[in-house]
This record gives C-alpha cells, structure tokens and sequence, in this order.
C-alpha cells in the first residue's frame, strides 16, 4: 500500500508539473536577434574597396587536379568579379596562378589557370591591359601537405587587386 501511495504521488507531480506554465512568469528574453547584425570591424568597409572586393566578391578560383578548366563554380565567381569590376574600373587585376599538382609541369599549368581566367574576365568584358597573369607554380604554397584534399587548395588563381601594374 505504501508502494502504491508514492506511485500515485508521483504521478500527480508529473501531471501537476505538466501542467504549469511558467511563461507568463518569467521575463521577456532581452536577447535581440543577432543573426543579420553587422561583425564589428566590417562596418565601414567602403564599396568599390579592397576589402569590399575580398569580402562581397572572392578572389580565389579553383581548379581540379591537372586541369586548367574552368568549371561552373569558377565561374561564378569570374562572373561576380566581373560584375564588380565593370562597377569599379578604376582598379587593375594582378592574377596570380598557382598548382601544386604532382607529375605536372607546375609552373607551365599555373600559367595556364591564370590565362584562362585573364581570358574568361576579358570574354566578359574586362579590359585585357587591366590585368596581367603569371604562374608561380609551386611557390606561395596556402598549405605543403601530402593529403589530397589539402592540395586541392593550392590548385588556384587569385585575383589581387591593384592600383598600378606590377610585374612581380
């Protein structure tokens, strides 16, 4: 009898507890919504800069192993760069190809990466004497590793923005 009495207690504080609603009892949360806030620092990034450039657009485009194709992600980017450039023409594209792909001529493969991005912007639009493109093979690696998907990374061009033409 005892054994059923604490059962039955048991389950009318279940049901009890259950049944209270405590949110008319606690405050409001104060906690905004920060989901769409700006990151502090990125505020007055100015458009048509540098920094706008990096953060809106990407400079970085990608390859697949041995290849200098330009693939329909590549793409994209190519053509949201075109879009800011046409927007922003005062600047000048230093296209830096890299690769970092064993068996290959490195240096002759990160040329042609560079190439076909020169030649993709130029294709839409981009003037060709605002941009300039060399290989540097495996120089600049982002990561030096054996794993494949860690060299994946070095198989790229980066479009680096500039004031004045430089050869370097």
């Amino acid at each position: 009898m005892i054994e059923n009495t604490r059962r039955l207690l048991a389950a009318s504080l279940l049901v009890l507890t259950a049944s209270c609603s405590t949110s008319e009892t606690l405050a409001p949360s104060m906690t905004p919504d920060v989901t769409n806030t700006q990151i502090a620092g990125f505020q007055n990034v100015q458009p048509g800069s540098e920094e706008d450039f990096i953060l809106n657009v990407g400079r970085r485009t990608y390859f697949t192993k041995g290849s200098a194709a330009l693939d329909s992600v590549a793409k994209t980017t190519l053509d949201t760069q075109i879009a800011w450039l046409s927007k922003y023409p005062r600047w000048l594209l230093k296209l830096q190809g890299f690769a970092d792909d064993p068996g290959a001529s490195e240096t002759a493969l990160s040329q042609q990466r560079a190439d076909a991005v020169m030649n993709y912007l130029a294709a839409g639009g981009i003037d060709r004497n605002r941009m300039w493109a060399k290989g540097y093979g495996k120089d600049r690696l982002v990561r030096d590793c054996p794993d494949a998907a860690c060299r994946s990374q070095n198989r790229r061009v980066v479009s680096n923005l500039r004031d004045e033409r430089d050869e370097s």
